[in-house]
C-alpha cells in the first residue's frame, strides 16, 4: 500500500530552506557570548606554555587554548526529556626536541598546571623514537597575520532552555500534525553551540578566532495500521552558523513527516544490477569517500585505492571539484588550517583528473611534497558536473534515472578504503521511467568506488549542503542491488 499523494508524494519534495520564520531568542546580537575567557587570557596562556617549554630546551614548541559551551535540548511527545548544558575548555601543548614529539594538554588553566602540562609533553618528547618529518610547518607556509580573514563564523545564539524547548516542541508537533498516519515521534531536538581558541607556535604563527554552530532535528515515525502492520521512520534536521538562517521549526517537521509517510508501503526488490541515484544528502557521503582516500595519512600508509592517483583522470570529464576556505559564514570555512598553515581556493578535481591531495605539513614531508594546508580536513567543498542545467531538479534527476533505484538511507560501514569495495544496507525507491513506482527496503547495494566514481553520470541542480560538503543528487550508471 502506498502512502497517499496528499499526505506527501513520493517524489520527495524539496527540503525547507533557510531563514527561519522564528527569531533568535532576546539576546542573541548582544555582545555577550556566554564565554568565561577572553581572547587577551588565552593570548596569555599559550604565551606562557611556550616560554616555559623553551626554557625546559625544546627546540620547537606549539600550543592551543580554547572553551566551548552550549545547550542542547531534546523533547519527545510533547514533553521535555533532556536538558544539557555545557562548557568545556583545554590546553594542549606539543613540544619537539629535535625531530622528537611530546604532545600533553589539561585542563586546569592555573599557572603551576600549566608548568606541568609542559613538563609532561617535555618528557614525552625526549623519550619517543625520533621522526625525521616530524616538526613545525616551514615558516614559509606560515599565515601571516594579514591573511586572517573575518570569515562571519561566529554568532553566539544565548537562548533560554525554555525557548529552546518550545522551538523543538514547535517543530514535532508540526511533524506529528502533517498526517493522521504520523503516529510517533522519536523526539526533536535544538541545539546551539559556540567556541573560540587561540593557537601559536615558535615558527611565527599566532592566530585564532570564534565559531557557532546551531541546529534544530526531528525524527517522526509514520505507521499503517491492520494485520500487516508498518511503521516507517525518517528524519529531517537544519544547521546553520547563524540561528537566524535556520529553516522554520515548522518547516523541518513537515518535511520530516513527509519523508517518513513517503516510506509508507516498503517492499523489497529482486536482485539485479541497475543505475542508482543518490539523493543530495548521501551523496556527500561520496565526496567524503574521495577526500578521505586522496587525504594524506592514507597516501603515505598505502592504505588507499586511489594511491597515486595525482595528475590521473579518477571521474568522468565532466566533473569538477572545487575546495573554497573563504565562503562567509561556511561550515567548512578558516583563515588557515590546524597547523596556522595558509589556505587558498584551489580545483582539487577538474575535467576529472585529480590536481591536488589534501594533506598536512607531516604527511607532505612523508610524500616528499608541500603541504596543502589541511591539516585539521577539507574545507569547503562543491562537486559538480559540468552538465548539470539549471533545470536539474530532483524530478528531472529521477528522469534521468530512468528505470532504476532511487537511494534516500544507507545503513552500516561497509567501505574498504584500502580496495574502494563499497557494500552498504539501503532503501529508498524504485523508479521506473523516471517516475517513483513504489518505496523499498531490505536491499543491499554494492561497487566498486573506482568503478562507481567514474561511473557518474550527473549530478543534480538541487545541491545540497552536508556539513562541509555540497553536492546535488547524484546518478551512477551501474551497480548491484541485492535484494529477495
Amino acid at each position: 500500500m502506498k502512502p497517499t499523494r496528499s499526505a506527501a508524494s513520493p517524489s520527495r519534495r524539496a527540503a525547507p530552506a533557510a531563514k527561519s520564520t522564528h527569531t533568535p531568542a532576546a539576546g542573541a546580537d548582544r555582545p555577550d557570548t556566554g564565554f568565561s575567557y577572553s581572547r587577551p587570557f588565552f593570548e596569555g596562556l599559550v604565551d606562557s606554555a611556550l616560554a616555559h617549554a623553551k626554557k625546559l630546551g625544546a627546540t620547537d614548541a606549539g600550543a592551543e587554548a580554547s572553551e566551548g559551551c552550549g545547550l542542547s535540548v531534546n523533547v519527545r511527545k510533547g514533553e521535555l526529556e533532556t536538558v544539557e548544558r555545557n562548557r568545556d575548555k583545554s590546553l594542549g601543548i606539543t613540544v619537539y626536541v629535535g625531530h622528537r614529539r611530546g604532545n600533553a594538554s589539561t585542563s586546569d588553566f592555573s599557572p603551576a598546571a600549566v608548568e606541568r602540562t609542559v613538563q609532561a609533553a617535555y618528557d614525552i618528547a625526549r623519550f619517543t623514537a625520533e621522526d625525521p618529518v616530524a616538526g613545525l610547518p616551514d615558516e614559509a607556509d606560515i599565515a601571516p597575520p594579514s591573511s586572517h580573514r573575518d570569515l562571519d563564523l561566529f554568532h553566539p545564539w544565548i537562548l533560554s532552555s525554555e525557548e529552546a524547548a518550545r522551538l523543538a516542541m514547535e517543530c514535532e508537533a508540526a511533524a506529528l500534525a502533517t498526517h493522521k498516519r504520523i503516529t510517533n515521534s522519536e523526539g526533536a531536538g535544538v541545539s546551539a553551540q559556540q567556541s573560540h581558541f587561540f593557537s601559536a607556535h615558535t615558527h611565527g604563527f599566532r592566530g585564532g578566532y570564534a565559531t557557532s554552530r546551531h541546529s534544530i532535528s526531528v525524527a517522526p515515525i509514520a505507521s499503517l495500521p491492520g494485520r500487516n502492520a508498518e511503521m516507517q521512520r525518517d528524519a529531517w534536521y537544519s544547521s546553520m552558523r547563524d540561528a537566524a538562517d535556520l529553516a522554520a521549526p515548522a518547516a523541518v517537521g513537515r518535511y520530516a513527516a513527509e519523508r517518513a509517510l513517503s516510506r509508507l508501503g516498503s517492499r523489497k526488490i529482486a536482485t539485479t544490477e541497475c543505475p542508482v541515484l543518490f539523493e543530495s544528502t548521501l551523496a556527500a557521503g561520496l565526496l567524503g569517500g574521495f577526500v578521505q582516500a586522496i587525504s594524506g595519512g592514507a597516501l603515505y600508509r598505502k592504505s588507499t585505492f586511489l594511491l597515486d592517483s595525482l595528475g590521473k583522470k579518477v571521474f568522468p570529464k565532466h566533473i569538477d571539484i572545487l575546495e573554497d576556505p573563504f565562503i562567509l559564514r561556511g561550515k567548512g570555512s578558516s583563515p588557515f588550517d590546524e597547523e596556522g598553515v595558509r589556505v587558498a581556493p584551489r580545483q582539487v578535481v577538474e575535467a576529472g583528473r585529480v590536481e591536488g591531495y589534501f594533506l598536512s605539513s607531516y604527511s607532505a614531508r612523508k610524500l616528499g611534497m608541500k603541504t596543502t594546508g589541511n591539516a585539521g580536513g577539507s574545507h569547503n567543498l562543491v562537486m559538480a558536473s559540468r552538465r548539470t542545467k539549471a533545470g536539474d531538479d530532483l524530478a528531472a534527476m529521477l528522469q534521468k534515472l530512468g528505470t532504476g533505484l532511487f537511494v534516500v538511507e544507507l545503513m552500516g560501514q561497509g567501505v574498504n578504503y584500502v580496495t574502494g569495495d563499497y557494500s552498504r544496507g539501503a532503501s529508498g525507491f524504485w523508479v521506473e521511467n523516471g517516475q517513483i513506482a513504489f518505496p523499498v527496503h531490505e536491499i543491499t547495494i554494492a561497487g566498486n568506488l573506482k568503478d562507481m566514481f567514474k561511473g557518474i553520470e550527473a549530478i543534480g541542480a538541487d545541491a545540497y549542503n552536508h556539513g562541509a560538503k555540497t553536492v546535488g543528487s547524484l546518478l551512477i550508471n551501474r551497480m548491484k542491488v541485492a535484494g529477495s
